[in-house]
């Protein structure tokens, strides 16, 4: 019976770093498209020939459609599972793009309307809100506390990963093929990624279950909620998702509207930008890997999370204040501020995978779904909000205005953030 037992813990410890490679290259397909798509952005204003005002709502549709459809997904994932809803979700999502390809692309004779764009656009943000919450699940289960930080930091690095190999590829093949190349990629990593979950995601052996269930975090309050508390009555996973909703403002504003930025206002050649975004989404899937791997060791999750807040507000600030400089050199003013939205973007994407791990402790694994969609509902509202509140102010204020709005919202995160609660350590020896 022992050595079954072993044998079964063996087969599940090897196959978990499966499951984390299945949920890493569906966070990472999906991300080169609402992450990649908006690295387009210049080439999607004169290519469907759009005004600021409509670059800001066809882009904010994608973050909208995720943020609608995040807790529904995350719901059904705790009640059907992770293989279904990931395979359901990667299947149609792959068939939307598919779509878009063939019949949302502009062309000599006709160019998609605004509406139509920004309906499709919005399906395959209602279709690709399946990814997070089933593909999170599925690592909590497989991965025991004390190693789910940098398991969940690793599947994080997903977003940023996908959305560097987007603005790799989305942009020059917009360039030399259209945007039909470009959905049409976007549909094949989809497609491909749903193969991978096909063939090896499936639920673990129970008693890996039980076992991932009952671990805790040293150093830090593992108030790990029973299968019966829902996590929507849960105070402290509301603030935990709410302020990574506020924390990602900055973050949304260097993804969607970064490309603008340097291409508007600092007259930044096509290179110098795709070579900025590649630098912000590498820096921040390397930051959340270490980040991952640093707060399993020192138990320090919601302190780590405060940080971040706080330097991310003094980077936008400094950005700001840097983009309002009058008589900078011109190819200075270009380096320092690309450097500047590198720096910023990087800070304000480290965390992702820290506080996702966070929300699902709190919730417990079997209502870890529903958790996680509850953070991402609010980061995705915010990725709905940041693209359509730009151009506004953008038409009233400046650039400086927006950074500072941005380090404004980082701000308001701090204190939104749990405090971290220090467990005394019983000092009475047990024999």
């Amino acid at each position: 019976m022992e050595s079954n037992r072993s044998r079964a813990g063996g087969l599940a410890g090897n196959h978990r770093w499966k499951v984390l490679g299945v949920g890493f290259a569906a966070n990472a397909s999906f991300s080169a498209a609402f992450s990649g798509i908006p690295t387009t952005a210049v080439l999607l204003r004169s290519g469907y020939h759009l005004g600021n005002g409509g670059l800001g709502l066809v882009l904010g549709m994608l973050g909208l459609g995720i943020a609608i459809s995040e807790l529904p997904w995350g719901m059904l994932t705790d009640r059907w599972g992770d293989r279904r809803v990931l395979l359901l979700g990667l299947g149609a999502t792959a068939l939307a793009l598919a779509a878009m390809a063939l019949f949302v692309v502009p062309g000599a004779a006709s160019v998609p309307g605004v509406s139509a764009l920004a309906l499709w656009l919005l399906l395959v943000g209602l279709l690709g809100g399946s990814v997070n919450g089933s593909s999170g699940r599925a690592v909590m289960a497989w991965f025991r506390e004390g190693e789910r930080g940098l398991a969940m930091s690793i599947r994080q690095t997903a977003v940023p990963a996908g959305g560097g190999l987007g603005a790799l590829m989305l942009p020059v093949l917009a360039v030399h093929l259209g945007f039909s190349a470009v959905f049409g990629v976007l549909a094949i990593l989809c497609a491909v990624t749903a193969g991978f979950a096909w063939r090896w995601l499936h639920e673990p052996p129970a008693t890996h279950t039980t076992d991932a269930a009952h671990g805790t975090q040293r150093g830090t309050v593992s108030t790990v909620a029973t299968a019966s508390t829902s996590p929507l009555r849960n105070i402290p996973v509301w603030r935990v998702a709410i302020a990574a909703g506020m924390l990602c403002a900055p973050q949304l504003a260097v993804i969607t509207f970064a490309t603008v930025f340097l291409h508007d206002f600092g007259h930044a050649s096509i290179v110098t930008i795709s070579a900025t975004m590649v630098a912000v989404q590498t820096g921040a899937a390397i930051a959340r890997v270490l980040s991952g791997r640093w707060t399993d060791r020192k138990g320090n999750r919601r302190a780590y999370m405060r940080a971040c807040s706080l330097v991310t507000a003094v980077l936008f600030a400094a950005l700001a204040l840097i983009s309002a400089a009058v008589g900078m050199p011109h190819t200075v003013m270009i380096a320092v501020c690309a450097a500047m939205i590198v720096a910023g973007g990087v800070c304000a994407s480290a965390w992702h995978g820290v506080a996702f791990t966070e929300l699902a402790t709190l919730a417990g694994t079997s209502r870890a779904g529903t958790a996680l969609a509850m953070g991402n509902t609010c980061v995705f509202i915010m990725l709905f909000l940041t693209p359509l509140a730009i151009p506004v102010l953008l038409s009233v204020t400046s650039w400086p205005v927006v950074w500072a709005v941005a380090s404004l919202f980082a701000l308001i995160a701090l204190p939104v953030f749990p405090r971290a609660v220090v467990v005394r350590k019983a000092s009475t020896a047990h024999a």
